[in-house]
């Protein structure tokens, strides 16, 4: 399979790097980016060939991934509008919908959207997809082993869930390190050193996520048996149902979700 990158950032670089690492060839990728910088780093790293411009070579491909900022996609597809046959198009641009991706593909609609996130960056990640009905079932599989090279992959049964994924995973990790955050600066008050409570909160948060992720149990009830009645940890969760903290969480999640809706209508003009 070969597959070009049009973008070399971070998203780009992660792929590229679990691609490599599970078997697939340097000579099979290759990467398309205005930045000389970040070509010479995609060519030292992995060696994979780069340019600074769609050519022939670059769309002798059979996936094409978007890996463009979601701002600058609509002038980074001009050049390639009308020339694709049949290659698979994978978006990983948060925000731009299918139907504004066919328009500046001038109608070409072999396209899988998808939402990574950061954790992508250390193998980690987790991705939700969406495809489009004339995407095949060999395309869907082969979207699902670019962006499982660097995490869990998810497919979605429309395409406005791809504003819930964003709010919920993609958005995810910002509200996974403000409650590290919070862990630190709670730890410091009740007396702990900052290196020593960063050191405990980090550490505290992957190992529940591992439990939770090796347990056949929920996570209410991997919850409810670590809290023994009038125990700390029950005193703790009362303090946060008082404060009503599934309910935050979930107005967080809808005010993504909603702004997510806001950016695609916007992002998506001609």
């Amino acid at each position: 399979m070969r597959i070009t990158f049009l973008g070399g950032g971070n998203m780009a670089a992660a792929l590229i790097g679990g691609l490599i690492e599970r078997g697939f060839a340097a000579s099979d990728l290759q990467a398309i980016d205005l930045n000389a910088d970040a070509r010479k780093g995609l060519e030292t790293r992995f060696g994979v060939r780069t340019a600074d411009r769609v050519d022939a070579q670059a769309l002798a491909c059979d996936v094409l991934v978007l890996a463009v900022k979601p701002q600058s996609m609509r002038e980074a597809l001009a050049p390639i509008a009308g020339q694709l046959k049949t290659q698979l198009v994978l978006s990983i641009a948060a925000g731009i919908r299918v139907d504004a991706l066919v328009r500046w593909l001038g109608g070409y609609r072999r396209i899988v959207r998808a939402m990574p996130n950061t954790p992508a960056l250390v193998g980690a990640g987790a991705a939700g997809l969406f495809a489009d009905a004339s995407v095949t079932a060999d395309e869907r599989d082969a979207a699902a082993r670019i962006l499982g090279a660097v995490g869990s992959v998810a497919w979605l049964s429309s395409e406005p869930q791809v504003d819930a994924v964003t709010a919920l995973s993609g958005s995810g990790p910002a509200y996974v390190f403000y409650f590290i955050e919070a862990l630190i600066e709670g730890g410091e008050a009740i007396g702990l050193l900052r290196d020593v409570a960063r050191a405990l909160a980090i550490d505290t948060v992957l190992g529940a996520a591992k439990l939770a992720a090796a347990s056949e149990d929920d996570a209410a009830t991997l919850r409810a048996r670590v809290t023994s009645k009038g125990g700390t940890t029950a005193a703790a969760l009362a303090s946060m149902e008082q404060d009503d903290f599934k309910g935050l969480i979930a107005r967080a999640l809808a005010a993504a979700d909603a702004r997510g809706r806001e950016l695609g209508d916007e992002l998506g003009r001609d």
